[in-house]
């Protein structure tokens, strides 16, 4: 699961600005508490731009290739328990 984290400085709209960073951290801490992260298991990362800021912000799970927006906490869950852990997408965040 990659998140942009990308800080644009020139006044663009960017990921980081819509709390990517702090998301992504939660998310990370979450597959650890599901038990989903390890060796064989989810991987949560940053990524540089993915380019899609203006639907942020953003992340993509792969291989699944699906991308979701999210806002906060209760959203991150949904993503972490139905798609990574139960397998299911999640269609409400999906872009």
């Amino acid at each position: 699961m990659f998140f942009c984290t990308n800080q644009r400085e020139n006044g663009r709209q960017c990921c980081m600005d819509q709390g990517a960073k702090a998301l992504r951290d939660y998310a990370k801490k979450r597959s650890k508490q599901l038990r989903l992260a390890g060796q064989g298991g989810i991987r949560v990362n940053s990524a540089g731009c993915l380019d899609r800021c203006c639907e942020g912000p953003v992340c993509v799970v792969y291989p699944d290739n699906v991308w979701y927006t999210f806002r906060d906490t209760d959203d991150i869950d949904e993503i972490v328990e139905r798609h990574l852990r139960d397998g299911e997408i999640v269609e409400r965040l999906k872009i």
